[in-house]
């Protein structure tokens, strides 16, 4: 079996543990001669704190009360600011007809939904009429074909 050198870290781990040990030992031969050793129980305090402890994960992202205390009383007073703008909008009666879908579209975008004139409709009904009667003749291309 062959032995495989060993890394760093398991050499700083033998150095360490052997200074423990050298340590112990002189703790324990003062001991036993009866005068106190205080080089011998430094050292043990110093060998047996870890050698380098890895840093602390960060708290990323975090928020103090005062800094969400600022951002929501900074918005508030946006909406305040917006609100302030508009005039209060009417209660309408509770059994009022669903609103057209154009009316739908300008509320969630904010934008007024333009709106086709009927003779304008009209136009472009006639247009695409013509489109295909000339597509079904054969003499044009086809209103759906895509152009080149």
């Amino acid at each position: 079996m062959s032995q495989s050198t060993p890394t760093l870290a398991q050499l700083q781990r033998g150095l360490q543990l052997s200074e423990q040990i050298a340590a112990l030992e002189a703790e324990l031969a003062a001991l036993f001669s009866g005068s106190p050793a205080p080089k011998a129980v430094a050292a043990v305090a110093a060998v047996a704190a870890p050698v380098a402890k890895a840093p602390a994960a960060v708290k990323k992202g975090g928020m103090s009360a005062a800094g969400r205390a600022r951002i929501v009383a900074a918005q508030k007073a946006r909406w305040a600011k917006i609100r302030a703008g508009k005039a209060p909008a009417p209660k309408a009666p509770a059994a009022k007809a669903p609103a057209a879908p154009a009316a739908k579209a300008a509320k969630v975008t904010g934008k007024k939904k333009r709106v086709v004139s009927p003779e304008v409709k009209a136009k472009l009904a006639a247009a695409m009429k013509a489109r295909w009667a000339a597509a079904k003749a054969g003499k044009g291309p086809s209103p759906t074909s895509k152009k080149k």
